[in-house]
């Protein structure tokens, strides 16, 4: 489970919309707004990704999938052990020599 975000979505692009449309520098946003000047900078490089504006990092749906791919992924090798591990069990069973029922 995720950790609890501190700030609100509502804050989040109130605080990036300022930035982006009124030129202020954002440590004067960040400091209007009662937030960390750092965490509205990655807000605004964010949202600057997800439209396109920067390409040296994912969009938030590239980021999404990635971390689904990965999860996927690791599901994928749990899987793959299990069948590992069962057919070395079956070929054991199959390789054990069979006895007789006595009469």
């Amino acid at each position: 489970m995720p950790a609890p975000r501190k700030y609100p979505d509502e804050l989040r692009e109130r605080a990036v919309r300022e930035v982006r449309t009124t030129g202020r520098p954002v440590a004067h946003v960040a400091r209007d707004l009662g937030i960390h000047k750092e965490a509205l900078r990655q807000w605004v490089r964010q949202a600057e990704a997800d439209t396109g504006e920067r390409d040296d990092r994912l969009t938030t749906a590239e980021r999404d999938e990635l971390k689904q791919l990965g999860k996927e992924n690791a599901e994928l090798k749990r899987a793959n052990e299990i069948l590992k591990a069962a057919s070395v069990f079956f070929a054991q069973e199959i390789d054990r020599p069979r006895t007789r029922p006595s009469k």
